[in-house]
């Protein structure tokens, strides 16, 4: 019992709430939707039927997600997990220079890298972000654990 107990308070002491997410244009798309049809909402003195026709004018269909430019999806001083050719890394942007990228992995500050822009696949761009979700999770499990461990010394 001791032995599990023990091992999961070690797995959960060693997950970690940062995850990396990749950033996707289709989202950006529907977001600027939602704010034309917020927008549209707040007019004042408009009847019914004027409403529903500035909606479905304002309303714009989806379009084919046009692919974000590395430069524009890489910024300083932020984590990144990329790809470069077939290898993957998890670096700390520093700085564009010209068409190069400046990085140092994640762990190694002392040790710098520099890729071509062309060299970074685009699509398997992930950034690191808090994922709240898994923070809950780890909370439950965390005061759950307290609790049992309470709980098995006053027994």
């Amino acid at each position: 019992m001791r032995k599990n107990l023990y091992l999961i308070i070690l797995s959960c002491s060693l997950v970690s709430c940062y995850t990396y997410q990749t950033k996707r244009q289709a989202d950006i798309v529907v977001e600027d939707n939602k704010t034309s049809k917020k927008s549209t909402e707040f007019a004042v003195n408009i009847s019914a039927p004027e409403k529903s026709e500035i909606q479905s004018k304002n309303v714009k269909p989806l379009q084919q997600p046009v692919p974000l430019n590395v430069q524009e999806q890489i910024t300083s001083n932020n984590r990144y997990k990329i790809d470069v050719k077939g290898k993957t890394y998890k670096i700390i942007a520093d700085k564009w220079e010209g068409d190069s990228l400046v990085a140092h992995y994640a762990n190694n500050p002392n040790m710098n890298l520099k890729f071509h822009k062309n060299q970074i696949n685009n699509e398997k761009i992930s950034e690191r972000r808090f994922s709240k979700p898994l923070s809950d999770i780890i909370t439950v499990a965390a005061y759950a654990g307290i609790g049992i461990g309470i709980w098995s010394l006053l027994r």
